[in-house]
């Protein structure tokens, strides 16, 4: 006889309460009331769990064993069946987009510097995690992610919506290889037909007419001595501001007139040879007595086993009257429209800004590193400076055209 809501609310006896089709209510002696399955498969007779009453009731019971005996008929294994569905949900706990995000942040770890880490996950822990970060990444639609970016441009932050979208795919697609999700929904998401067209701002370059002015005010600067030096080191070498503000002074070799970057500090992660003027060579020399019993060549004020931090030379900039006028980063655009207006090669000008070349079959026949002619250069470039201090507005001529 089948049981009926009336009876099980009125069931006592301990034992086993049948249903019919291999489905029974079980009555522990200690008062547990747990819904089973018999079944066979493969010649074994087995039992599932499939609940217990009453937060589990007659009718949902009678549709799980239905189920069950759905897969039976396609030839599976009820018990096997739920042990994988078990397994997927945790495997998809276990994954939500800020755990698998965190595991693919500590794989880049090693490719990217510890200051563009630190900006890439803080994007992620601001704009992400908040919305999206704790649900699982199989359970999150494409629309979904199209909506947080649309919101982060609705804000005006079009360039930081951009990016998210291409950190979030390349998470996404880092996952799938790394099987920690089946598939990857993302892959139709195209930021030119999501976004609107952004206008890119090159960062502010100082112009070479107020070249004289702007040394002054350097000379003049009365902030943090390491400051000055790194600002006036990042003139004469036309390096990045990270790669200055990262130096060690077991990176240069004086004698030798060479500063060697490691690929690990490096942008496009390759060793980077930069030719030392006299200038330069003088500069650090004079550094020595400052910075020379540490690793940093530029440590910060305040925390001394720190380099300079991320936002020191702009702010510097910002005092001597250059905020929204002018970058750090604006110096090497300054570099490479001087030299190419005096006629230097510009293969040695882009080498000398250790940019890559985007012909690929150019580049792999077009290696040279060009030391001779780029330290001819960059000794050329800090006389140019120097003039420019005094006032001069006769250029040089190169003599590496």
């Amino acid at each position: 006889m089948k049981l009926t809501d009336a009876a099980l609310r009125n069931l006592k006896d301990t034992g086993k309460h049948f249903d019919g089709g291999g489905l029974y209510l079980e009555i522990t002696p200690a008062g547990g009331r747990y819904w089973r399955l018999k079944y066979r498969y493969g010649g074994k007779e087995k039992r599932l769990a499939l609940g217990v009453y009453p937060a589990t009731g007659l009718k949902q019971a009678r549709e799980l064993a239905a189920q069950s005996r759905q897969n039976l008929a396609e030839g599976k294994d009820p018990g096997e069946v739920k042990k994988q569905a078990k397994a997927k949900v945790k495997h998809e706990t276990d994954n939500t987009l800020r755990a698998v995000s965190e595991d693919w942040l500590a794989h880049q770890a090693e490719r990217w510097e510890p200051v563009t880490l630190g900006r890439i996950r803080a994007s992620l822990e601001a704009n992400i995690y908040p919305v999206l970060g704790d649900r699982p990444m199989a359970s999150i639609k494409p629309l979904e992610l199209k909506r947080t970016v649309a919101k982060i441009e609705a804000r005006g932050a079009g360039d930081m919506a951009a990016r998210i979208l291409q950190r979030v795919k390349s998470i996404f697609r880092w996952a799938l290889v790394h099987e920690r999700i089946e598939s990857n929904p993302m892959l139709d998401l195209v930021p030119s037909e999501i976004l609107k067209p952004r206008v890119v701002n090159h960062r502010a370059a100082l112009p070479d007419a107020e070249l004289p002015a702007f040394l002054a005010k350097l000379d003049g600067y009365e902030g943090d001595p390491n400051t000055v030096n790194a600002l006036r080191l990042l003139m004469l070498t036309a390096t990045r501001p990270g790669e200055v503000r990262g130096a060690v002074w077991a990176e240069f070799d004086l004698e030798g007139a060479l500063w060697i970057i490691p690929a690990a500090r490096m942008k496009m992660r390759t060793e980077h040879r930069v030719p030392l003027s006299r200038q330069a060579v003088e500069l650090l020399k004079g550094m020595q007595p400052l910075t020379g019993g540490g690793s940093l060549m530029f440590p910060s004020p305040f925390y001394p086993s720190k380099p300079l931090s991320e936002n020191t030379f702009n702010s510097a900039m910002a005092r001597m009257g250059y905020k929204n006028q002018a970058t750090a980063h604006g110096f090497r655009a300054l570099f490479s429209t001087v030299a190419n207006e005096c006629g230097w090669n510009p293969d040695v000008i882009e080498r000398q800004l250790a940019h890559v070349e985007r012909n690929q079959v150019r580049a792999a026949y077009h290696r040279s590193t060009y030391m001779d002619d780029r330290a001819q250069l960059m000794q050329w470039w800090a006389d140019y400076l120097d003039g420019r201090k005094a006032g001069n507005v006769v250029k040089f001529t190169s003599r590496a055209a």
